[in-house]
């Protein structure tokens, strides 16, 4: 899992001081989510997108490079499980 930096006003990290029991990760993951659903994303199928395409070979940082929205995503995971599986094959 990779870490991000998030900047917070005075007034969050005092209130998280005052609320130590707060996991402050769960609640960015929350507004994630709750962003993912305005516009229309399903996290599980994200989720299986992003599995499917590391399976095909393809890195985190090679996804979005090629990729900048979830239908990109998928079209990027359909192109690959399509294209004939590369070796040495000989017609006979």
């Amino acid at each position: 899992m990779i870490t991000r930096s998030v900047t917070i006003e005075d007034i969050d990290d005092l209130y998280l001081m005052w609320n130590d029991h707060i996991n402050a990760s769960a609640l960015y993951r929350r507004a994630l989510r709750e962003e993912m659903e305005v516009r229309g994303v399903d996290p599980d199928e994200l989720r299986d997108l992003l599995e499917r395409a590391r399976e095909q070979g393809y890195t985190l940082e090679e996804i979005a490079e090629d990729t900048n929205r979830f239908d990109d995503l998928q079209s990027l995971v359909e192109e690959q499980q399509n294209q004939p599986p590369t070796g040495d094959a000989t017609d006979d």
